[in-house]
């Protein structure tokens, strides 16, 4: 197919054709409950269900849907019986709807399909999914809340155990965990599911969370146990730091409560749950702490404890203990795994009680260790991001915020005492740290190899939906490592560093929202931490700018600038999902938020926060900034009170936006010289990417700007608010090539310098020397990664279309980088944008997804100005030039 406007790129572009795969069906595919796939335990009455489509043929769209849901799958599949909810034909291209048939009711498995009918009316139906319903409400618990009955202050952790008799055939067995704390549940001595460090932590005295299994093929008939192990976690923080978790108003001895449901085939059904008849008893884990390791003497393990049969005589009977919070939700998000694994790149032998191992990659996680030795060998496993010069592992980077009362708590290590009972393996179960390098020290010569010890990079397993591959190694590393950096600090919340603090910072997390959402499926993990925001919000607004806390955080710089997280990441979910629910989730809170900025601002400006953050050598008004962002969250107010229907809100918020945009410009900006403030990168980048700026001063600005960028010598001169900016506001306001060239510097101060001497994560200083803030691991300058996808392959969502139901092509083709691929899979399936420099031409590759459209706008150096052109969906291919 010839494109439409061929005239509109005159010599330039040479031809362009569409290119389809021969495909005459469109398949429904991308089955989704609340984002996940078949889940089990939901607690939701209206789950979200979405698909989308599969089909490659040219403008292929859905007209048209029906949904069926079902509790009988068989009817379902057969003769599209729908017990619960038949949506009728639904003449839309929408392809998500909030299920609105009969209640759900608890502890019930539903079943639901979708038939589509695609650009020619045809239809075609889906696979068969399903989601499982949870407790629902707190009526339905059955089990109490127990025990050991220790204060929390006591070490070692406690073990529970419950023995029961299976004497009918079973159905299914479904358990439902929740915990304050963490845990780990065995059924017949089998460990049960693969996440780690469940449940997510939560202001625990607000919200807790429960966990649901499918147990049906591990019940056995006869005797049965279940065995649960209890740990710290956030819950009974013991370590001591500035962070004062060792102090939070909730802070007591884990605890749990479980009910197990088993239906058997004869229709009958039983619960087995937590009460004082639970047997409780310490064992060898001799401590836990999520912040600095685990102590384990393995001459007290208790063989066979979680198995029928086992003599419990000496184990005690558990406490009862109340209730954690009110509020008891199912936990509804992508968990955390021990996602990949890492053999040693590198071994070296000290001594013959001293290794260290190079594991190639910094990563939150742990490590797991086999080795034999004495009866009562003494090991320990200091874990770091840094070695001495002799060799050895140094943690004075990241330790300097442990306050420890003696030397029984040694930061990120785990401490192990052999048994001597032939090879030993031992792994931390509560606990993760951020590290490349493990020294492994003895009290006694033991013989270690390169298989000894192998790390596990845990965080929440989000599925990747974002690629960046190309022809320059800086982009190709720093992409890799953006991505291993935003990994290693999400761990059921967005993080700032997996090691010194484990904090959930505000400002860090909205700095990243961009590359995580390009990069990254989290919108299950963003609406939980939403949902911990608003558990955390005053009754006047305020918000701390750690999120959760024990009740750090609430001072005088918790600013817009942070904690504009409350409106920024819902906008982003909405951006990139098209789902309104995390703005109406947060509407109120970002409300009240607005509202207490409003009060405390003098002249609609306000000068608290934290500024920008760890600059190069240039300080930066912090009113500025502080006020860019209360107008960015006035203004995502007033838009989402508009598409909420709210009339008088849009009108109000509207206008107080433009009133902070207006005294923001009124003080800080010179209309003569087109320069902000004192002219830092960051004064100038800020007001120019949040849409401060008016739009017939923007080149100018822009201009001002990239020549500050040249005098520096196409390096940076910001903290974490300018690194944020400055790349999107010369990209998005004629001056890509200067933020190209920036982007790929190699020399200090830039990203590419990090890369190129070696790092495999971001890091907390432009300054490989600094002396402070200097985590190898850290997201605040995160913003590289997100800026690949918009500044080179140019692809944004539409905020009219949002969900990248349009999309929005923006590509920059630099003469130096040779080939470049960005591909997203957005809601609608997947986005490419992509070229090849061939000789004088340039090959460029544009897949618009099924039942979405997009606008082409080559950019100026292979194009005139304003020269754009409307695709629908297909893949388009397009022979261009440069312009001489």
């Amino acid at each position: 197919m010839k494109i439409k406007y061929p005239l509109l790129f005159g010599l330039i572009l040479l031809k362009s054709t569409f290119v389809a795969v021969s495909q005459e069906q469109c398949v429904p595919i991308g089955m989704l409950c609340e984002y996940l796939n078949n889940p089990l335990g939901i607690d939701v009455l209206h789950p979200r269900l979405q698909w989308h489509l599969d089909d490659v043929r040219e403008g292929a769209k859905q007209e048209a849907y029906r949904v069926f849901v079902s509790t009988d799958s068989v009817k379902l599949a057969d003769k599209n019986y729908a017990d619960c909810w038949d949506t009728g034909k639904k003449e839309t291209e929408a392809m998500q709807l909030v299920y609105d048939g009969k209640q759900l009711i608890p502890f019930t498995k539903y079943f639901w399909k979708v038939e589509v009918w695609d650009k020619d009316g045809n239809k075609t139906t889906s696979d068969i999914a399903n989601f499982e319903t949870g407790m629902m409400e707190m009526k339905n618990w059955r089990g109490s809340w127990i025990s050991d009955g220790r204060d929390m202050d006591y070490q070692p952790a406690p073990y529970f155990r419950k023995e029961f008799t299976v004497g009918k055939r079973i159905q299914s067995a479904r358990a439902y965990i929740a915990v304050a704390g963490l845990y780990e549940l065995y059924v017949n001595g089998q460990r049960i599911g693969d996440h780690r460090l469940d449940p997510m932590y939560t202001r625990f005295d607000r919200r807790n969370l429960y966990v649901t299994y499918d147990v049906t093929k591990l019940i056995q008939s006869g005797k049965n146990a279940i065995g649960v192990l209890l740990g710290n976690g956030w819950y009974n923080h013991q370590s001591i730091a500035v962070w004062d978790f060792h102090r939070a108003p909730w802070r007591n001895r884990p605890t749990f409560c479980m009910d197990l449901h088993i239906v058997y085939t004869d229709g009958t059904k039983e619960v087995i749950c937590t009460d004082r008849d639970w047997r409780t008893k310490e064992g060898a884990l001799l401590f836990n702490s999520i912040y600095t390791g685990e102590h384990y003497d393995a001459r007290m393990e208790l063989k066979g404890w979680n198995l029928p049969g086992y003599d419990d005589s000496e184990w005690r009977e558990s406490s009862y203990r109340s209730i954690p919070s009110a509020h008891l939700v199912s936990q509804q998000l992508q968990p955390i795994r021990a996602v990949e694994t890492y053999a040693a790149h590198r071994m070296t032998c000290l001594s013959d009680s001293i290794y260290v191992f190079d594991f190639g990659q910094n990563m939150s996680g742990v490590t797991s260790l086999r080795v034999s030795g004495q009866k009562g060998t003494v090991i320990y496993l200091k874990h770091g991001e840094r070695l001495y010069p002799n060799g050895r592992v140094n943690t004075s980077n990241i330790d300097v915020y442990h306050r420890p009362i003696d030397n029984s708590d040694p930061f990120q290590t785990d401490i192990v005492t052999l048994k001597g009972e032939g090879q030993e393996e031992f792994m931390p179960k509560f606990n993760y740290k951020g590290f490349r390098y493990v020294e492994v020290t003895s009290s006694r010569p033991i013989k270690l190899n390169e298989q000894s010890l192998t790390a596990y990079f845990i965080h929440s397993d989000v599925p990747q939906v974002g690629f960046i591959q190309s022809s320059d190694t800086i982009i190709n590393r720093l992409w890799r490592a953006t991505n291993k950096a935003y990994l290693s600090n999400l761990m059921g919340y967005p993080t700032d560093c997996p090691q010194r603090e484990k904090n959930g910072w505000t400002g860090d997390a909205h700095f990243a929202i961009e590359t995580a959402l390009y990069n990254y499926d989290g919108i299950t993990v963003y609406e939980k931490w939403l949902a911990d925001h608003r558990d955390e919000q005053q009754p006047n607004g305020v918000l701390p700018d750690i999120i959760p806390t024990g009740g750090w955080g609430y001072g005088t710089d918790n600013g817009l600038d942070w904690t504009s997280t409350i409106a920024i990441i819902p906008w982003n979910l909405y951006l990139f999902y098209g789902d309104l629910k995390p703005l109406t989730d947060c509407y109120d809170a970002i409300k009240k938020y607005v509202d207490y900025a409003e009060r405390k601002s003098v002249g609609r400006l306000t000068d608290w926060g934290r500024g920008d953050w760890v600059p190069v050598k240039s300080h930066s008004s912090k009113e500025l900034t502080s006020s860019t962002y209360f107008y960015v969250d006035a203004k995502i107010l007033s838009e989402t009170a508009k598409l909420l229907g709210k009339e008088d809100d849009y009108l109000y918020y509207s206008k107080l936006a433009e009133e902070i945009k207006q005294a923001i410009n009124a003080k800080y900006l010179n209309y003569e010289t087109g320069v902000y403030a004192s002219g830092t990168q960051t004064e100038l980048s800020v007001p120019l990417m949040w849409g401060v700026t008016p739009e017939n001063m923007k080149r100018k600005v822009a201009h001002n700007l990239a020549c500050k960028v040249k005098e520096c010598g196409f390096h940076l001169d910001v903290g974490v608010l300018g690194a944020k900016a400055l790349l999107n506001a010369l990209s998005e306001n004629g001056e890509a090539e200067t933020a190209y060239r920036l982007a790929v510097q190699d020399t200090y101060p830039s990203w590419g310098n990090w890369v190129a001497n070696g790092a495999t994560t971001l890091l907390e200083n432009w300054d490989l020397n600094a002396t402070r803030d200097i985590s190898d691991n850290h997201m605040m300058f995160g913003e590289i990664g997100g800026w690949l996808y918009k500044g080179l392959g140019g692809i944004y969502p539409d905020s009219k279309f949002p969900g990248f139901k349009h999309i929005i092509l923006k590509p920059y083709i630099p003469k130096e980088l040779k080939q470049f691929e960005a591909t997203h899979n957005s809601p609608y399936g997947k986005i490419y944008s992509g070229w090849k420099q061939v000789g004088k031409k340039i090959k460029y590759k544009v897949i618009v997804p099924p039942n979405s459209t997009a606008t082409l706008f080559l950019p100026d150096n292979v194009s005139d100005s304003n020269k754009r052109m409307e695709l629908k969906s297909g893949t388009y291919s397009f022979d261009l030039n440069f312009i001489k």
